[in-house]
Order: structure tokens, then sequence, then C-alpha cells
């Protein structure tokens, strides 16, 4: 499979038999979104910076409730969650969501922003590949972050949702997540996108992958 980082918390993630999903796609925030064009979207709340169907093109079906899905043979499922600490008071509820494409298991944590349980980490397991928000004011921050990592040991984390040139937010620069981590344990992409397989998959390490903005 394939992931392609088009900036904020936007990936499109292909399976090998071509089936293309785009994940919270966004409006103006201070840089446009690439081109992408997808077989489905997932949107984890309606919130500006997550929600621009219309910038994916394809006609798409869109996934924006609680559910199990099956698209072409890649399993989808979408797990309710809080985008803050206090049960939803403060910004509501999120959807997390899984996929399962070409044997690896996907997560998506959206703008994720309760503190880690025993409950969500049990709904979320198996997690070969995390996409997780770390740049805290809206979502969990970097140390929050580091704790959803150590407690659900996925082989590979993708940072998201961190301040990036151009940004209009006021987030933290995904440095503060990535310092909580040995040198060795981080790999800057050369580029864009990566491509992954089962066997690239390992339960003995975890390997943070900071990628590029497709621009």
């Amino acid at each position: 499979m394939k992931i392609r980082y088009l900036g904020h918390s936007c990936f499109q993630l292909t399976e090998s038999t071509g089936t293309s999903i785009v994940t919270d796609p966004y409006g103006d925030i201070g840089f446009d979104m690439p081109g992408a064009t997808a077989n489905a979207v997932t949107v984890s709340h309606d919130h500006y910076d997550h929600s621009n169907v219309a910038a994916v093109k394809g006609d798409p079906v869109v996934i924006d409730k609680e559910g199990q899905y099956e698209l072409d043979g890649v399993e989808i499922s979408a797990i309710r969650s809080f985008h803050d600490s206090e049960n939803g008071a403060k910004r509501g509820e999120n959807l997390i969501f899984k996929f399962r494409m070409d044997g690896v298991e996907v997560c998506h944590l959206g703008d994720l922003g309760e503190e880690c349980s025993s409950s969500l980490i049990e709904a979320l397991l198996p997690v070969h590949v995390l996409l997780i928000p770390v740049g805290g004011t809206y979502t969990i921050d970097a140390e929050q972050a580091k704790e959803y990592v150590d407690r659900i040991m996925p082989s590979i984390v993708i940072p998201m949702h961190y301040k990036t040139k151009g940004l209009d937010m006021d987030i933290d620069k995904a440095d503060e997540f990535l310092d909580l981590f040995d040198s060795e344990e981080i790999e800057e992409a050369d580029g864009c996108e990566i491509e992954l397989f089962r066997d690239d998959i390992t339960e003995e390490s975890t390997k943070i992958i900071l990628m590029e903005r497709d621009r």
C-alpha cells in the first residue's frame, strides 16, 4: 500500500488494487490542498480543516458516521471518540478510522482530544501504522501522543496536525513530539509518499516517520 501526505491531517491511502481513500480533506488553512482522486473520503468531524469533501475528485463515497464499512475489499471501521478531554463538552465528538489495506492495519486518529484509556486502546488494536495528531491546542499534545504510541505499540508512527510553514493555526511543531524519542527511532521521509508492505511490519520496534507535505 502507499501513503501520500497531503498536509495537516489529510492522507491518501492507496491499496495495491488501486482502491484509494482520502482522510480529512481541508479547506483554507493557509495553504491549498493538493489535488487528489479517491474512491472514498473519511471525515473525522465537520470542522473546516477536516471536512472539505468537495476538494477530492472522483465522486467518492463519504464516510462520516460511526460503523463498519467495506469498499472494494478494504475494511473500514469508524470508532467514536472525543475531540477534547471533557467528553465532547468543548469541541464535540471525533471519529477514529481504521483501514485494513494489503494486510496492513492503519489507524487515523482524526482530531483526537481525549486522554488515553484502556477501553479506547482495546477498541483500536491491532495497529501497524498510526497516524496521530501531535500539535496540541485542539488535539492531544506531544506528551499525550507519546502515551498513545507507548500503549498501542505500532510498527510505524506518522505525525500529523502540527505547525508547518504557512499553516494558519496556533499549534505546536512536530519537534515537540519528536524530542520524546531517540534519534535512531526517527526517520525523515524523502518526499510526500511512502510504500509499505506487510513484510515491513515488525512487532519488535516502533519507527517514527516524518513526511513532507505534497505541494
